[in-house]
Order: structure tokens, then sequence, then C-alpha cells
């Protein structure tokens, strides 16, 4: 499979009055043409950071503090302001978890699809018009042709939604990023986007970074997991085997307290304690270690990758 996206050792920190935050810390994955891989944890566990870091979207506290990020052989890392925004668009896209915040209020659907599409594919207006339009089709908006001319407000928000994924994928990108994509749509128009998503990922080869805290969604929708804990990535694995065997503490703390269809609401299980400061000097290379039932002296040691089986690896030293 051909490698669209690889980050190595890839770290990020927000300088804050109250102390340096480390974001991330030598997070390391790679996705590969047409395939789908969720990046699941808990709330403020880093994932969208890594989303925003790697599309140089970061505000002016965060900085990339290591590591190296490529995108079909571009390294994303030591690319200039202008060359990551050539990239972003065209060969990278992103839908963003609030489509309503994303879309300009006060600028028709339509045009907007159109601005990318000349900005990065060099289009006419006419022709972007016409692109426009197509896409809506592509994305099941009806009548797109009268959409076209409506602004977000008109729009409820599994359509926005929609627009969202026109817009990011008009230009046919190597490799989508979707964060929390189906955040505050009905159970119906979560599938129905992500039945979109699927489809044009299969269409056209496209990569697609799927975050989310959802490991339902992320257990349907993906052929691999990578979950993350307060900045690091501590076990990967293809979906079925980190489902059916999770092998890190934190992994299968994570999976007990999520419901499923079949379970009992009184067999979920919290996971105790909170996520650690990330402004401490002395982090412990294991930042899960506060929380881990299975935490030994030699847990102490710097955090390194463990191939446990084929294609699935953790980052602990005292696995289930």
């Amino acid at each position: 499979m051909t490698t669209v996206l690889d980050v190595t050792d890839f770290s990020v920190e927000f300088r804050t009055r109250s102390g340096t935050v480390k974001a991330l810390d030598r997070v390391a994955f790679r996705i590969g043409r047409g395939e789908t891989m969720a990046l699941v944890g808990e709330s403020g566990s880093g994932k969208s950071v890594t989303a925003y870091a790697l599309l140089g979207l970061l505000d002016a506290a965060g900085r990339i503090t290591g590591g190296r990020a490529s995108l079909e052989g571009v390294e994303l890392t030591t690319a200039s302001p202008a060359a990551l925004a050539a990239i972003r668009g065209r060969r990278a896209a992103m839908i963003f978890q609030n489509p309503r915040a994303a879309l300009n209020p006060i600028r028709p659907i339509g045009q907007q699809i159109a601005d990318v599409v000349r900005r990065h594919a060099g289009l006419s207006r006419r022709d972007a018009t016409s692109r426009a339009v197509e896409m809506l089709r592509e994305v099941g908006i009806p009548d797109p042709v009268r959409r076209a001319g409506a602004y977000p407000f008109e729009l409820s928000g599994g359509m926005c939604q929609r627009v969202m994924i026109a817009i990011a994928v008009a230009t046919r990108p190597a490799l989508l990023i979707a964060d929390e994509p189906t955040t505050g749509l009905d159970v119906t128009t979560q599938a129905v986007v992500m039945d979109i998503m699927a489809k044009l990922a299969g269409e056209t080869g496209m990569a697609t970074l799927l975050i989310t805290h959802d490991l339902a969604l992320a257990a349907e929708r993906s052929g691999r997991i990578a979950v993350m804990h307060a900045g690091h990535i501590v076990e990967e694995a293809a979906t079925r085997a980190l489902l059916a065997a999770p092998r890190h503490p934190y992994t299968r703390r994570l999976l007990a307290a999520t419901p499923t269809a079949a379970g009992d609401l009184a067999e979920l299980r919290s996971i105790p304690g909170n996520l650690p400061d990330l402004r401490r000097a002395d982090l412990p290379p294991c930042r899960f270690a506060a929380r881990c039932p299975q935490h030994l002296e030699a847990c102490e040691a710097p955090m390194v990758w463990r191939d446990i089986a084929p294609a699935h690896r953790i980052a602990c030293w005292n696995p289930a």
C-alpha cells in the first residue's frame, strides 16, 4: 500500500502564561492510499491538535518541537506558510467539528465551494460554479442548482456538514482529515455523512484520518485504530484485532467505559483519575501511569514501541 501520510516522533507544545503545555509527544503513525485510520481517545488527549499541527493551523502559541510529517513525500514540518497554504485544500483537506462555524455566514454555499476550486484548480468563474453544483449533487444535496445560492443559516446541520465535505473533496485531495464529523448530528444523518465520505474515498483512493471519541463509529468505519492518551499514542492495530484483544491498560479501560447495543449500562466502568497536567516539568514517561492499575517500577523507564502481533503495537511495559 502506498503511504500517503507518514508521521514520525511528532511533538507539539503551547506556550501559555501558566507554563508550557507539552501537547503531543513523539506521535507516530502512517496512513496508506484508500485507507481509513481512526484516532480515538478522551477529550483533551490531543487528537484535534494533531490535525491542526499537521496542516499548519496552530495558533501563535503553538509550535512543532520535533519529529517529521510527510505528505506524499512533502515534508510538512519544514514547509513555508505559503507552501502549506497551497497544500491545504488541494492535497490535504479537513472537515471541522462545527460546520456552521467553519462556513462563511455571509456567502452562499455554492460560492464557497467555487472559491476553493478556483484557488486550487485554477478554473474559470463559470467552470468553478458548475463544479460547485456538481459537488453539491455528489454529496446528496437535493436541487443543487437552487441550493448553491443558499446561505449556511438556511440549511440544517446535516446539510452544512455535507457542504463541508463537498468543499473538502472538491479538489480530490490525497488526504482527508475528518475531525469529529458527526458531532451534533442525529443517528440517521451521521450514517449518511459517513457513507458519503466512504463512497468518495473509495472512488478517489483518498486516505482518511477519522478523529473521534466514538469507538462505535471508529469500529464501523475504520480499518485501523490508533489510541491516544494525553498526547501519546499508546496502542495501534487493525480495528478487529484491537477491539477483540486490546492490550494497553488505557485501551481496555476506554472500551469498558463505552456503551454497546448489547451491553448493560450498569456494566460500564469509568476511567479513574484525570488526564495529567501537561505543564508539569516532571511528566512521567507513561502519562497514564497515575491512573493505571498495572503500574510497575519498570514503567518509569522511557517508553518504547513493542510489536505484540503482526501490525499490532503498544507503548507499555506491562500490557494486559
